[in-house]
């Protein structure tokens, strides 16, 4: 069983945990996740390491209620226990594999939208901690649902808040706020990281590339099992099959076929779509998690 030792409401619908999973905080790195059930027979829920600490064997998850499962969790309370936390799942970021050197020479710009701060938020952290300052983007569609703020302003060289109804900070979609940095600001960056819904990533990468910036996206579909079986969270990306749980989460923003991943995420959610989606895919689909019968 993996304790409880926190578990708060951040804003509406948006929740922060910190649970006791030794072996997970010891080897996890920024951009990982892991997959929770509440009981033995619970459904498996892909979750982002949003923070972790080695010494106290404690990783942070953030979650959003949105199907009847997160309804359910949000209710367990500090002292609580999840029956299972199994990771670290994924690749973790790039930018760990790079040295701090040639960090240090790259300007960095970050852009989250919503509950996409939450993955943002770890490796910015790891960034500082390492001497290196990123700019950041943080977008929500009002001031009440913005999550991390003075978490993400403590570890973020420059942190840029815009909300979409203009409630709080700038106004409008983090879109207007990467263009106006580039072409009013004058800034320059040689790396976007982009997280969050995926339409937002979407048009993160179209301005971008427009910019000439390279992306890197965080891909989170729907996911099942965490090792690649189901063919829940397949994506393509510059032409190949890819998928998120193994392949990713991480992804070049440029090369992904964003229009195919958001209309394969709607059709999975039923039983009708996912037989269409075993038929039409074939040997690429795989499928060991039952779901296709």
């Amino acid at each position: 069983m993996y304790q409880i030792l926190q578990a708060r409401e951040l804003t509406t619908n948006i929740y922060l945990m910190e649970v006791k999973a030794p072996r997970v905080a010891n080897s996890c790195l920024p951009g990982q996740f892991v997959i929770v059930r509440m009981d033995e027979e619970g459904e498996r829920i892909p979750l982002t390491i949003c923070d972790y600490n080695r010494e106290a064997g404690t990783i942070t998850i953030v979650f959003q209620t949105v199907g009847s499962s997160t309804f359910i969790m949000k209710d367990l309370k500090t002292g609580d226990a999840f029956h299972d936390v199994v990771g670290p799942l994924g690749c973790a970021s790039e930018l760990t594999d790079e040295s701090v050197e040639d960090l240090k020479k790259k300007s960095i710009l970050f852009v989250a939208g919503g509950v996409g701060t939450a993955p943002v938020y770890p490796q910015v952290k790891w960034l500082h901690e390492h001497g290196v300052d990123a700019d950041v983007i943080v977008g929500a569609k009002t001031k009440d649902l913005l999550i991390l703020e003075d978490e993400m302003k403590a570890v973020a060289g420059n942190l840029y808040v815009t909300t979409d109804d203009g409630s709080y900070g700038r106004s409008g979609m983090v879109t207007k706020t990467i263009q106006d940095l580039v072409e009013q600001d004058g800034r320059h960056y040689d790396l976007c990281v982009a997280i969050g819904p995926m339409i937002m990533m979407k048009f993160v990468c179209k301005m971008t590339k427009e910019l000439n910036i390279p992306t890197i996206v965080s891909l989170n579909p729907i996911m099942v099992d965490g090792t690649g079986m189901c063919g829940a969270c397949r994506v393509t990306v510059g032409g190949q099959v890819k998928f998120a749980c193994v392949d990713g989460p991480e992804f070049d923003g440029h090369q992904v076929n964003f229009d195919e991943a958001m209309q394969r995420q709607q059709m999975y959610k039923t039983t009708e779509g996912r037989a269409f989606l075993a038929a039409k895919e074939g040997d690429t689909h795989h499928g060991g998690c039952g779901h296709c019968e």
